[in-house]
C-alpha cells in the first residue's frame, strides 16, 4: 500500500523538479545574454536555444523576456510582510519593518543585486511593469500590519506601508547611483533615520 502510494507521488515530484530546472535554465540562459549582449538585443529564440529548449516550451514558462527579469524581483510585498512574522514583542510597525527590510538584503549578494537592477533599468517597458507591482506590494504590506498589530490606527498602518516600499525604491536609486560603494541596508538605515527626524 506504502509502495503504490509513493509511486503515484513520484510522477508529479519528478515534474515538478523538471520544471523548476527548466524555469532556472531559462532564467540562466536570459541573464547570460542579457549581460553578454543587452536585454533588447537578445532574442527569444537565443534565450530558448540556450537553454535548451523550444520557443514553444519557453511560453510554458514566461509571457516575454520581460518576465524573467521581473520574475527575480517579485514578492518584495510577500517577503516583507513574511518577515514580519519575526519581529519581537512588542516592536512597532517602523522598527519591525526596518528589521524585515535588514533580514530581506541580507539573502541577496550585492553584486548580483545591482547587475540586476542595472539589467531591468535598461527596459523602459520592465521598468513600467515594476512600477505597477508597486501597489501590490504595499497592499501585501498593509495587511500583514494590519493582522500584527490590529490595535493601530489602519491610517497609519497604511503609511507605514507605502513608506516601507518608497523606502526600498530610494535606497537602490541612491546604492545605484553610488555604484554599490556602501552597503544597501546603510542607505535604508539612513532613510528610516530621516522618517524618524520628521
Amino acid at each position: 500500500m506504502t509502495n503504490r502510494k509513493n509511486s503515484e507521488r513520484e510522477p508529479d515530484g519528478l515534474r515538478e523538479r523538471k520544471r523548476r530546472d527548466t524555469h532556472r535554465r531559462i532564467t540562466e540562459a536570459g541573464l547570460k545574454l542579457f549581460s553578454a549582449r543587452g536585454f533588447d538585443a537578445t532574442t527569444l529564440d537565443a534565450i530558448a536555444a540556450e537553454a535548451g529548449i523550444s520557443r514553444r516550451t519557453f511560453f510554458h514558462y514566461f509571457r516575454s523576456k520581460d518576465d524573467i527579469l521581473l520574475s527575480l524581483q517579485t514578492g518584495l510585498g510577500e517577503s516583507l510582510a513574511a518577515a514580519l512574522a519575526e519581529r519581537a514583542p512588542g516592536q512597532r510597525p517602523i522598527a519591525a519593518l526596518r528589521q524585515a527590510m535588514h533580514a530581506l538584503l541580507a539573502a541577496y549578494a550585492p553584486d548580483e543585486l545591482l547587475a540586476l537592477d542595472r539589467l531591468m533599468l535598461s527596459s523602459e517597458a520592465v521598468q513600467s511593469r515594476k512600477q505597477a507591482t508597486y501597489l501590490q506590494d504595499e497592499a501585501l504590506v498593509f495587511a500583514a500590519l494590519c493582522a500584527y498589530w490590529p490595535e493601530e490606527n489602519p491610517a497609519a498602518l497604511r503609511l507605514a506601508a507605502i513608506l516601507s516600499i518608497g523606502i526600498t525604491r530610494v535606497s537602490m536609486e541612491a546604492w545605484r547611483s553610488g555604484d554599490g560603494q556602501r552597503p544597501l541596508a546603510q542607505y535604508v538605515d539612513d532613510y528610516f533615520d530621516a522618517l524618524a527626524g520628521i
